[in-house]
């Protein structure tokens, strides 16, 4: 009976600390992320969402069915400081042409620098979907004194007439940190192939650690197979995805090109 409720207060004092941070980046623009820290986390993972960029805030707490959102509380769990970053004030949707841009680049690095200063910790970019070109686009701009390592979850592989980048359009061999790539093997996204994706680990000529990972599984894929509860976001299988990145993030250096 104490055990039980040991571990319900400490879940509920988690979840108490757990608090949206506005910070600015440009003059003039802020952008907001949603914090979750952890004792004895070993990094803190910066996560990335797909789509236009929202994470669904509602009082104060993401509701966004994105799947590093929804899965927020498993990276957490799994050890980790997690920060959910949502769009610039600036805009109402974060287009592919916009993540590739020097000032979406900006708007992560501070948010990197303001992480790494209040926590303390190394610093992890995970993205998903149109969240991967943010994370390559910043991983290419921002240094290993930086950033720790970048993950690319359902990684954009072509872009569209509208928004024609795709991760492939980054100068990817100027990434210098341990990149992790992981998708869905039944993905039907048309712009997230995972044939393509298996391609990205080769531009990565500077990592001094790159992997790809091809899962499967999962269970109740509906709606747009480019939308989070299909293949395309892990449905039925969350935890396996996450502790597939968490795992190797704890330890990248044993892949090595």
């Amino acid at each position: 009976m104490f055990l039980r409720f040991a571990l319900l207060f400490f879940a509920f004092t988690a979840s108490a600390a757990d608090r949206f941070v506005n910070i600015d980046t440009r003059p003039g623009v802020r952008v907001g992320y949603y914090l979750m820290e952890r004792p004895d986390a070993v990094a803190t993972l910066v996560l990335l969402p797909g789509g236009a960029g929202s994470i669904g805030l509602k009082d104060g707490v993401p509701t966004s069915g994105n799947f590093l959102v929804r899965s927020r509380d498993l990276f957490a769990a799994a050890g980790f400081d997690v920060a959910v970053v949502g769009r610039p004030s600036d805009r109402i949707e974060l287009d592919n042409n916009f993540r590739a841009s020097a000032d979406h680049v900006t708007d992560l690095r501070m948010v990197v620098e303001r992480l790494r200063k209040d926590l303390g910790k190394p610093v992890w970019l995970v993205g998903t979907s149109r969240g991967t070109v943010s994370a390559a686009a910043a991983g290419a701009a921002l240094g290993p004194d930086e950033i720790a390592g970048i993950v690319l979850t359902s990684s954009v592989t072509s872009g569209s007439r509208t928004s024609p980048v795709s991760v492939f359009s980054l100068d990817l061999s100027e990434i210098r940190v341990p990149v992790l790539v992981v998708h869905h093997r039944d993905d039907g996204c048309v712009s997230c192939s995972p044939r393509d994706a298996a391609r990205i680990v080769d531009r990565l000529s500077k990592s001094p650690s790159r992997k790809f990972i091809l899962l499967s599984g999962g269970s109740g894929a509906r709606g747009d197979p480019c939308e989070a509860m299909h293949w395309h976001g892990y449905v039925g299988m969350e935890p396996e995805a996450v502790d597939t990145i968490t795992g190797w993030i704890r330890n990248p250096l044993q892949e090595k090109p």
